[in-house]
């Protein structure tokens, strides 16, 4: 049993006695006692590798931080490498991969993964994070959607535009059709996996939807996100995709609990578009973490009468930046926890 359910309880849409909050990368590099870890290490693949290493990173913001929810210490990238493409995380550069999907016959060479196999230590680091927790909070899992997951296996690294990923929807749109079958099939795999060794939630990244047009985003990339929230019904499933508010209303028609929003959408407009039969999390922009207590306060506020009291999961609209100072992002939580249980006593 977990002893704080409010992320469960928001996600499914029942009533909480304040709103749940955590971020995206709260596992890492703002907390100086992950960066005292990482610095006895290879890098950054050895940290996600190890089972018990992960699993203390995982832990460390819910300690720090006090957040509602844990969020396994992984990477996206781990599913190409378990796919047969393997990766390179280059320190102040990002992911590289040595070898890139540029014919049929690359495709025909990668495997469906078997998570037990090929993504065992992710699955035994859930496993060594949910005894270690002892139901203290939820634990979410997470994969990257298949179009970002084939952006990086085309292009081979990060991009501003992944013009070579976006050329082969257009000179080779069955190729690609056929690598993002074989990618969604290793995720479900992979996320019902998670789900087994003891996940809570999951949340399917989308980090480069907002460089595709509506209709390639449409036939590339939100059907594959379908077919995997249809594939996950034992935990509330999360759709995070970067940019991509023009697909709102499609996600509003998937089997997912809970939409993710980034800090250029509107809550309210959000919430009128699709009505109230989803949570919605977000998306207070990372940067205003970066302002004094008393501004991050106000920021955080504002978020929240933008949501709502009902529905919501507090977080940023991305992924928190590593030079953020960790007490405004305790400033952020905390406001988050003490506004919204005045909200809902409507002492405000």
């Amino acid at each position: 049993m977990l002893k704080n359910d409010l992320l469960l309880r928001a996600a499914r849409g029942e009533e909480t006695e304040r709103t749940p909050v955590w971020l995206m990368r709260q596992a890492g590099r703002i907390l100086p006692e992950y960066r005292a870890l990482r610095a006895r290490l290879s890098g950054f693949k050895e940290l996600v590798e190890t089972p018990e290493l992960a699993a203390e990173v995982t832990i460390q913001p819910v300690d720090a931080l006090d957040v509602d929810a844990a969020i396994i210490f992984s990477d996206i990238l781990v599913v190409p490498e378990a796919m047969g493409l393997p990766y390179e995380m280059l320190e102040a550069r990002g992911p590289l991969f040595p070898t890139t999907i540029k014919s049929a016959k690359d495709v025909q060479n990668l495997r469906i993964a078997d998570p037990e196999e090929h993504l065992g230590y992710v699955l035994e680091a859930i496993r060594v994070t949910k005894r270690a927790l002892n139901g203290r909070v939820p634990l979410i899992g997470f994969a990257g959607a298949p179009w970002t997951i084939l952006a990086y296996m085309v292009e081979g690294h990060g991009s501003k535009t992944f013009s070579k990923a976006r050329r082969l929807l257009y000179a080779e749109p069955e190729l690609a059709h056929e690598l993002l079958r074989k990618i969604t099939a290793t995720t479900i795999a992979y996320l019902k996996a998670q789900v087994a060794a003891g996940a809570n939630l999951v949340q399917v990244f989308d980090s480069w939807a907002g460089i595709l047009p509506p209709a390639h985003y449409h036939e590339f990339s939100t059907c594959y996100i379908a077919e995997i929230c249809d594939a996950i019904p034992e935990v509330p499933v999360t759709v995070f995709a970067k940019g991509a508010y023009f697909a709102i209303p499609e996600f509003a028609r998937l089997n997912c609990r809970t939409i993710g929003l980034d800090w250029n959408e509107d809550p309210r407009a959000v919430r009128a578009a699709i009505g109230n039969d989803k949570t919605l999390q977000g998306n207070l922009d990372p940067c205003a973490l970066y302002g004094t207590a008393e501004q991050v306060q106000h920021a955080t506020i504002q978020m929240l009468k933008q949501f709502g009291p009902h529905r919501h999961i507090a977080n940023l609209g991305h992924g928190v930046y590593p030079d953020t100072n960790p007490d405004n992002v305790k400033v952020f939580v905390n406001t988050v926890k003490e506004f919204s249980v005045l909200a809902r006593e409507g002492s405000l």
